[in-house]
């Protein structure tokens, strides 16, 4: 039985607890939750499960040493001294990505090329030539993590981030990434059996996330590789077995999930999605307008309204157009908004219930909940 060893997830801004939780039922141990990251512990084949299963992971990094340093001699000492032909042939191709947040180190491109300089030189002094550099698709992708006067050396076990499920055309820009999509999800009250609406669905990226989530399928079961297959130590009987074990746990989904937009050819790209997605026995992709379609009562809605600079729309207007909306047309619905414009969101006129900051890439965001009931919220309870 192979050993648990520490592993880091890292994460959004914002989506810590609901990682952590992802790894309680996972079933990972010494679960500790840290800002923008995850530890964890357990062993090769949680790994694998890891990666293919948690939704708001980024990315698993796997620790393999940790040294002090306080100048770039002390750095490529330290790389210098690790034995990389346990991970690397000079046949092989590497990738280095470098975090800093320290006095004495600045530049997060430099440290990057320094890590490179050390694991090159030891790999050509021990075998006569160096593995070269490839940003795209390495055969090991390496972080360097310095806070301080530490360095922390980890491999990165998932390749590409964990976002890029596979199911997306990468030409098909959305202004929601998947991991937020399914941390919007589980961060809410949403029963996952209820009808789902995404009424401003553009590439369907959020309708999608509730798909899979709602018939539990692993959210990675597309994705064609991870950084780990091609790591010397890659067991794939192992992985099959993992690969085998997430299938089994499809659960059948009743519910229904609905992606709308008002625009055609928005539509046709969530459906090209979904279809990539094999979901379309769970997601129904319609052309609707949401600011003139009824919806019955209880509807569980979640939408991400378009605030792109290009849109030549006046936003305190059309924000306030949502709030008017939801109070007219969507009475005993629950609705879910995520919004990086935070004055606009002001012109809504509606009390969130709930207000829970996030960050899409590097705007400040809002995830907003408004409970639309019938009449005031005093007559509602005593129904």
């Amino acid at each position: 039985m192979s050993q648990n060893f520490k592993m880091i997830a890292k994460t959004l801004f914002g989506l810590e607890e609901v990682l952590e939780q992802e790894l309680k039922n996972l079933g990972a141990m010494d679960v500790e939750k840290g800002v923008r990251m995850v530890s964890f512990k357990g062993d090769q084949g949680f790994m694998y499960k890891a990666n293919m299963m948690l939704r708001t992971a980024i990315r698993i990094l796997k620790p393999i040493h940790s040294f002090r340093a306080r100048n770039e001699v002390d750095l490529y000492d330290g790389i210098y001294q690790m034995d990389w032909s346990k991970y690397l042939t000079p046949h092989d191709t590497l990738a280095v990505n470098a975090t800093v947040s320290s006095q004495y180190f600045n530049h997060s491109q430099y440290i990057a090329l320094k890590t490179k300089d050390a694991i090159v030189d030891q790999l050509r002094e021990k075998y006569g030539r160096r593995p070269d550099v490839d940003t795209k698709q390495p055969d090991l992708r390496i972080s360097v993590h310095i806070n301080d006067q530490t360095v922390d050396v980890s491999l990165d076990s998932s390749g590409e981030p964990l976002y890029k499920r596979g199911y997306r055309d990468q030409t098909n820009v959305a202004p929601i990434n998947e991991v937020l999509a399914a941390g919007l999800i589980l961060l809410s009250d949403w029963d996952q059996r209820s009808e789902f609406i995404d009424p401003m669905c553009g590439s369907g990226t959020i309708a999608i996330e509730a798909a899979m989530i709602g018939a539990n399928i692993a959210p990675n079961i597309n994705r064609t590789e991870f950084g780990f297959e091609k790591w010397p130590d890659y067991d794939n009987a192992l992985f099959e077995n993992i690969q085998a074990s997430c299938l089994k746990k499809i659960r059948g989904f009743d519910g229904k999930i609905i992606a709308r937009d008002a625009d055609g050819y928005t539509v046709e790209k969530a459906l090209e999605n979904v279809k990539n997605a094999n979901l379309e026995d769970f997601v129904s992709v319609e052309k609707g307008d949401f600011f003139r379609d009824h919806q019955s009562a209880q509807s569980f809605l979640m939408f991400n309204p378009p605030y792109d600079e290009r849109l030549e729309i006046n936003m305190e207007e059309f924000y306030k157009e949502i709030g008017d909306t939801l109070k007219s047309r969507y009475t005993g619905s629950t609705a879910w908004m995520i919004t990086g414009n935070l004055e606009a969101l002001k012109h809504v006129g509606l009390r969130p219930s709930r207000r829970i900051k996030l960050f899409n890439g590097k705007l400040e965001a809002r995830l907003v909940k408004y409970e639309m009931y019938r009449g005031s919220k005093k007559a509602s309870k005593q129904d």
